[in-house]
């Protein structure tokens, strides 16, 4: 049991959720093409290629990062343990075998764009991460990707709509990643990956991550000015904003590791809400 809980806590499962339900919220924006009668079995596919590929992606992660994390976390599915280093990549391959064959599946535009991001995510844990917030950045690709996806599995096509959201989505998670820097500083200082936390300090890191932060709060008002969403939008994005606000206040006031992470998991759960308000304002405008 304790081992299936490894491999469980491995692929992070509700970082998995919320990438496949970023699919169908992406799917929902578009407002078109949910007349198709294989609409069901896209999403589905879809839910499964975002689900398995961020899966594999915490699986690589945690394998190139399994001497930071025996500092960092050390109960960690792999320090701990848990999970051999082994074990982690070939997990790690069967997911990334599930969503890729999913993603062909779907149609020709959603393998190229499941295909690039599991480049990214194959770049950043072998060479980006060691780079600090370039690496932050290609992580918030992987994480925006998801958006353009679900358009182009109903409509074959990328409109700007699914582009505004993808880049509240880019410019939030690139927040939490530097947020996630502070908390990271003993493990990612010996073995010299330069965060911005590791280079300029927790407070300089705390500053830049709530410049993220305080951005995505400010792009999230153009979609109901750009009628892009009904008004039911506006209170449910109104509490993520409040989220990411306070979040920046208590963060620049305190920029320990511990208050860090605990704005680290808050930060994720704005997301989340974030994601409610898309779809809610989306399929109801």
């Amino acid at each position: 049991m304790r081992r299936l809980k490894g491999f469980i806590k491995l692929i992070r499962p509700i970082n998995c959720l919320m990438m496949g339900f970023a699919v169908i919220v992406g799917a929902s924006l578009l407002g078109t093409g949910w007349e198709k009668p294989d609409l069901p079995l896209r999403l589905l596919l879809g839910f499964v290629t975002a689900y398995t590929l961020t899966g594999a992606s915490m699986a690589i992660n945690d394998y190139y990062d399994r001497e930071i994390d025996a500092i960092n976390e050390p109960d960690h599915p792999i320090p701990s343990g848990l999970v051999s280093p082994k074990e982690s990549l070939i997990i790690a391959a069967l997911l990334t075998v599930i969503g890729l064959s999913t993603a062909a599946l779907t149609n020709p535009p959603c393998l190229a764009v499941a295909t690039l991001a599991w480049i990214i995510m194959i770049t950043y844990n072998t060479r980006g991460k060691r780079t600090g917030l370039p690496g932050n950045l290609l992580v918030s690709a992987c994480v925006s990707i998801p958006f353009i996806y679900g358009g182009l599995l109903v409509g074959g096509r990328v409109e700007v709509i699914s582009l505004l959201f993808a880049g509240l989505a880019f410019l939030s998670n690139t927040g939490r990643e530097v947020n996630k820097g502070i908390v990271d500083i003993p493990g990612d200082r010996s073995k010299d990956i330069r965060t911005v936390a590791v280079s300029h300090g927790g407070r300089v890191a705390a500053y830049v991550a709530s410049i993220f932060y305080l951005t995505a709060v400010a792009l999230s008002l153009l979609p109901p000015i750009l009628n892009f969403v009904s008004p039911w939008y506006l209170p449910i994005v109104a509490i993520t904003d409040a989220g990411f606000i306070l979040s920046s206040i208590l963060l620049i006031r305190r920029p320990t590791r511990e208050n860090a992470k605990r704005i680290k998991n808050l930060a994720l759960l704005w997301m989340a809400v974030g994601m409610v308000a898309f779809i809610t304002g989306a399929l109801t405008r």
